[in-house]
This record gives C-alpha cells, structure tokens and sequence, in this order.
C-alpha cells in the first residue's frame, strides 16, 4: 500500500476523480502488511479484494480521513469518490465475522496494528443505511504506545511488516483541532442533542494536507528453491 501527500487539499475539498486536481503530489513510501488469513479469514478476504479490484471499487485513490496523534489514523471511509472517499463494489462479502468473539482475540498492542473499524467507524449514518452497504475502513496504529482503547471493539486483522517510518511521518502530519471552548459549546450541544454537534466534529482530526493511498495491492511471495539433495 502506497501513500502520497498533497498540499492543498484542506482549501480544496472537491478533489475530483483519482486525485486529478492534485498536481503537486509527492510520494510519502510504501506499508508492506502482513495480514491474519488464518483467524479472520473473510475480513482478509475482503480487504485485499479492496486493494486489488478495479480503481473505481478499491482504496487506491482515497484518502487517509484522520489522524489521532500518538493513537492511530484512519482511511478507507465509503462514501464519494469525488471526495476521496471509497466505494466498495456490490457483490463484496458480508462481513459476518463483526459478531463472532474469536475475531476480536488480538489486541492493539503496538504501532502498525492493522484492524478493521467498527467502534470508531465514521461512514455517514445514510451510508450505513444502504442495504448494499459492506465496511471497509481501517486504522493503523502509530504510537508510540499501545491503544487499548480499541481493543474487543475493533478487528486486529493485519501488521505493518515494512514501512513503519511512513506510519510516523502520517503520524506527524497536522490536523485541525478545535479550540477548548469550541469543545465545551460541542459537549453541550451534543447533550441537549443537537445534530449540529456531530456535523461539527466531522473536521476534528482532520490532516491539514491530503494524505492518500496512491496505489495498492497484493504482493506475490515466492517460495525459496531448496538446494538439491545431498548424496
């Protein structure tokens, strides 16, 4: 999985198909994962059809959505391609693995867990809605400690195995972060239940500059030729 960086996406939203109106991309290095076939088959399964189908229906294209400094970030939200957002193609795999208690065995116990998101999803409610919906985001633990936050509430399904300083140079990218009072005035909005509150939160986090996953896909790992015998 590949990652590149763009300057100027926080002014430009609207990044149209594949990135295009980002003309000043550079490459930021590439995560080699290694992923847990054996105990989480189907969510395997299902995140390497996503690095490997076509552009349209892969992650290849969007976005790194947010970064939670010293924890982990966050990539592979459905929603616009136009937006940097992922689509994934109908006939994915329901991943039923979600309610089964053995999928959520390993913990974040280090920087560069790879595990699918369920508790910290942010797909938009409507999205979810959509009978046709599969998810297929993902974080990536940074540290420089554990997240035991995440752990029994989210898939561990993978390990970065190369590519660690890529992780800490998102890591190290800025994001938007409110100001405390503009915490406080959320709080209380989202208490009385205000749906404003929400809207608002959708940018915390956010990276400054378009961090994006330029390119991905499978690696074939060939099998060493052994030696001939000895006599």
């Amino acid at each position: 999985m590949d990652f590149g960086i763009c300057p100027n996406y926080f002014q430009n939203r609207n990044l149209g198909d594949q990135l295009s109106l980002c003309a000043d991309s550079e490459p930021l290095g590439r995560l080699v994962l290694g992923l847990y076939g054996n105990l989480v088959p189907l969510t395997v399964s299902n995140f390497k059809s996503m690095c490997t189908g076509p552009t349209d229906f892969s992650y290849k294209g969007t976005l790194v959505q947010k970064i939670f400094p010293g924890q982990f970030f966050v990539a592979g939200r459905q929603g616009r391609r136009d937006k940097g957002e992922v689509k994934p193609p109908v006939d994915l795999a329901r991943n039923t693995e979600a309610v089964e208690s053995r999928a959520f065995l390993l913990e974040h116990s280090r920087p560069g867990v790879v595990s699918l998101c369920l508790s910290e999803n942010d797909d938009d409610d409507e999205v979810k809605l959509d009978p046709n919906y599969r998810n297929v985001e993902f974080l990536i633990t940074t540290g420089p400690g554990p997240c035991p936050q995440l752990d029994s509430r989210n898939i561990v399904f993978g390990t970065v195995l190369e590519g660690m300083d890529v992780v800490t140079a998102i890591a190290s990218i800025p994001t938007y972060r409110p100001a405390e009072r503009i915490r406080q005035y959320n709080d209380f909005a989202q208490f009385i239940g205000d749906d404003r509150a929400k809207t608002a939160r959708a940018i915390w986090n956010k990276p400054l500059k378009t961090v994006y996953i330029s390119d991905c896909g499978e690696l074939k790992v060939t099998k060493p030729t052994l030696p001939p015998s000895l006599p």
